[in-house]
């Protein structure tokens, strides 16, 4: 959509970005930033700015020790962590570093560059290094105390207290139960638990380069383009601008990785269109989050964890997007059947074609998508290193915004984008280096059986009581934290929970499972991060708009359990729909992708029963009967089985009948 036309489209009343940054320094840690003006500013941000070059540098060309590598890159996570955070919510001195804030962060740094000055020497000293025998003991034990502490203190300050709370209970467990020496080894001197553990490596390693990748192409403007194919494709139809927010939503929160940051950029965009429409701005604010929070499982990029999953499940980063496509359909599919409810229940027309954009006139701007093709056909012909991969794709969109006549990118974007790369970091850092904390807390203790026993126990033995019980676990653990750490988090905490074999939950399924789940805090009261700033762009209760939008992502609470159950919708485990003896090899194929379409096609009319349940419409109002009808018929196409089935498209297709029946009356 041209500019002219969306300068004389009639205005909503919607929240300036003022009121955005308001409601999220009331609930985002990550966004009580400190203040810098002049000179200072300038050098935190080109500070922040040479960090993301050197991670990048490093990544690729250095050849020193792990433990050199990653004690460095935690050394200036917390030197850039504590001068963009200050200590408390709502500090407003600007260019203020209190003495305080030196001194956490000089106890931090210090023991981190000193392991990385002296890695070879601490290495060879290997348990001696804590042991109560050797004379350096207080020196050693205390340089790993101050680290972990200061690093847990800029965790409070960035990602929250949830996480924190987890960390600080498990390392009181592990103190109080193993010797204080062997805790602190297995904490800060071992390289394979604690914080150098492989969510911290996989930060170091991977997500630093997409981060930075996902910065530079946002500068590109794709997401104008991603908006404006949005609107050539459905921006005319019954509550187009809801449906323009959908597809968009799911395209550019796929790129940027984060689903409060791509609320907030494409919402300022896509939440007054569909208020001047006619929707309720707890339901723009809802519709908006809900699918800037579902990019995030959007393959074949989906926020940069696609790749972090290959890394962790030891599969192909093409399998992993395969895998993705049908519960991302799903859930999109859910979206959109909601909206589009919405829209027929309170007549809402689209936006008229004279206003939109046409598809060929964007065809001179597909040229933005070559970042993300050479990105994704890089890495799944497996012709470099993910990281090599995501460098070229970097540079690539470098030289594509220096070619963007709207969006040109100029010296200053450059720097912009290396800032954001790196102030997108230090959150995810953080958290990956609580993930190791909790990894190494569970191996020092061997809690993770008595974890594992525990939930078995309260459940039952019932595999989807230990479902639900991950389910609440995956979504409190990942209240405020951003996606890529949340998968670190949950791969670490909650997968071997359903991998083991008292709930038997296949590793693919189990990962799926709980990233799916991580992910849905962003929009799961009571910490709905996304859904507040969706509120404070529509205008609208922080909370209501959270409840709209759990409502309108039904989908990401049920289709996890179905490929839990069945996990043939992640390509896993297939059978053909029929045994047909002497069957040939391509009947068998035929056969076996019928069972998958099978699946596809009864979870999308379960999802359709549920949302229609939820909304209170289909052609007609429902009564609440009908409503629970459909959601009986919905869930029951859900359940595998034959039978469950057909009983739920019996009770499905009963309720379409009899209300378009009476629509049909009730406009004759």
């Amino acid at each position: 959509m041209d500019s002219n036309r969306r300068d004389s489209a009639p205005q909503a009343d919607v929240g300036t970005m003022q009121d955005v940054e308001a409601v999220m320094k009331k609930y985002d840690r990550e966004s009580n930033v400190r203040l810098w003006e002049g000179a200072p500013k300038q050098a935190v941000r080109l500070l922040t700015a040479a960090f993301s070059l050197y991670c990048v540098w490093v990544t690729l060309y250095s050849t020193a020790m792990p433990e050199i590598r990653l004690n460095v890159f935690l050394g200036l996570i917390l030197t850039i962590g504590y001068l963009n955070y200050p200590i408390k919510k709502g500090l407003a001195r600007v260019n203020h570093f209190p003495w305080y804030d030196a001194l956490i962060l000089l106890a931090g740094i210090v023991p981190l560059f000193y392991f990385a000055w002296n890695a070879k020497s601490i290495i060879e000293m290997a348990l001696r290094v804590t042991n109560p025998r050797n004379p350096d003991y207080p020196f050693y034990a205390t340089m790993a105390v101050l680290a972990i502490l200061s690093t847990m203190e800029l965790c409070r300050r960035c990602v929250g207290i949830p996480i924190l709370c987890v960390v600080g209970g498990l390392m009181v467990y592990a103190f109080s139960t193993v010797r204080f020496g062997k805790v602190l080894y297995d904490l800060y001197y071992s390289t394979g638990d604690g914080l150098r553990s492989t969510p911290i490596v996989v930060c170091a390693q991977y997500i630093v380069v997409f981060i930075l990748f996902g910065a530079f192409l946002e500068r590109t403007g794709i997401s104008a383009f991603f908006i404006d194919l949005a609107n050539a494709v459905a921006g005319a139809s019954a509550g187009g601008p809801a449906k323009v927010a959908v597809i968009s939503s799911a395209l550019c929160g796929m790129v940027s990785g984060s689903s409060v940051g791509n609320t907030v950029t494409t919402g300022s965009v896509t939440i007054p269109m569909m208020k001047r429409t006619g929707y309720k701005p707890e339901f723009a604010g809802a519709v908006e989050a809900a699918a800037s929070t579902g990019g995030q499982i959007m393959p074949p990029i989906m926020g940069a964890a696609a790749f972090l999953m290959a890394e962790y499940m030891g599969i192909p980063y093409a399998q992993v997007a395969l895998k993705a496509i049908l519960p991302a359909v799903l859930y999109f599919a859910g979206i959109y059947i909601a909206v589009h409810l919405e829209a027929k229940k309170l007549g809402l027309k689209g936006i008229p074609r004279e206003e939109l954009p046409r598809v060929l006139s964007l065809l001179p701007k597909v040229y933005l998508l070559l970042p993300l093709v050479v990105l994704v056909v890089m890495v799944s012909l497996n012709l470099k290193t993910m990281q090599f991969s995501a460098t070229v794709a970097i540079g690539i969109a470098i030289l594509v915004g220096l070619v963007n006549p709207d969006e040109r990118l100029t010296p200053t974007k450059f720097i912009d984008a290396l800032e954001a790369g790196g102030k997108g970091t230090i959150t995810v850092a953080v958290a990956c280096a609580m993930a190791g904390l909790v990894a190494g807390c569970i191996t020092s203790t061997g809690l993770a059986s008595r974890l594992i026993t525990m939930v078995v126990s309260i459940s039952g033995g019932h595999t989807f009581i230990a479902l639900i019980l991950t389910m609440v676990c995956c979504i409190i653990l990942g209240m405020g934290v951003p996606t890529t750490a949340n998968y670190c988090i949950m791969a670490a905490t909650c997968a071997p929970i359903l991998m083991s074999p008292e709930i038997g939950i296949p590793k693919i399924c189990a990962h799926f499972f709980v990233f799916y789940f991580g992910i849905v805090a962003d929009i799961t009261p009571p910490v709905a991060l996304a859904a507040y700033a969706g509120s404070a762009i529509a205008k609208a209760p922080p909370m209501r708009t959270a409840i709209n939008a759990t409502k309108l992502a039904i989908a990401a609470f049920i289709v996890p359990y179905i490929f839990a159950f069945n996990p043939s919708m992640l390509f896993e485990d297939l059978h053909p729909l029929l045994q047909i003896a002497g069957a040939g090899a391509f009947l068998n194929h035929a056969l076996t992708f019928a069972e998958v379409a099978v699946i596809c096609v009864t979870a999308l009319l379960g999802i359709f029963g549920v949302a229609a349940a939820l909304n209170g419409y289909l052609f007609r109002p429902l009564n609440p009967a009908f409503r629970v009808l459909m959601a009986a018929g919905g869930l029951s196409m859900m359940v595998p089985g034959t039978t469950s089935d057909a009983v739920g498209l019996a009770v499905l297709s009963a309720v379409c009948a009899i209300q378009w029946s009476r629509s049909r009356r009730a406009t004759a």
